[in-house]
């Protein structure tokens, strides 16, 4: 299970300022942003996923808000409907050889599963709706924001921050 740290937090604040209506938490590792997104009055439900098994049975336990569903899913593979919130905190960092953690490193380079997910995205986003994405200067920048640009949205950086040797950057993404 990932643990909540300082992109979770981060992202976290927007989720609190912008979510509405009905939200899709992907990837939700610690269930934090489906939570925030939960408390507010904006939002109606909140669809909860993740690639882990272990971590879907684990907060099933732990997590009994009537507004939020648990379910396993390997980005959208399990996911049916349109969102007006898509919250994202995608594995983003390059892959270090040997070591294996799907909820930190995004690919061979740090933006593929990003890549994946805004090339599906489009098919579960309402119209008027809105992705709120997370990732660091170690994905990089101009990678992400070609892959946004390429897969049809515009983005607007709503916040950043300066951890030791590395930027964090949340974006509001909508449809061009």
């Amino acid at each position: 299970m990932y643990i909540a740290r300082e992109d979770s937090f981060l992202l976290l604040e927007q989720v609190r300022k912008h979510a509405k209506g009905r939200v899709l938490d992907m990837g939700t590792g610690s269930a934090i942003q489906a939570l925030g997104a939960a408390d507010r009055k904006a939002v109606k439900e909140v669809l909860a996923v993740d690639v882990d098994r272990g971590v879907i049975a684990k907060l099933k336990k732990i997590i009994h808000n009537p507004k939020i569903t648990l379910k396993h899913s390997d980005l959208f593979s399990d996911v049916k409907g349109k969102f007006d919130t898509i919250v994202f905190n995608p594995p983003y960092l390059p892959q270090d050889k040997g070591i294996e953690d799907r909820a930190l490193y995004g690919g061979r380079k740090g933006y593929e599963v990003i890549g994946k997910f805004f090339r599906q995205a489009g098919k579960h986003l309402a119209d008027g709706g809105m992705i709120l994405v997370v990732f660091s200067s170690f994905t990089g920048k101009d990678k992400v924001d070609d892959i946004i640009r390429e897969a049809g949205f515009a983005s607007k950086l709503l916040s950043s921050q300066r951890i030791f040797f590395e930027d964090l950057f949340v974006y509001l993404v909508r449809r061009k």
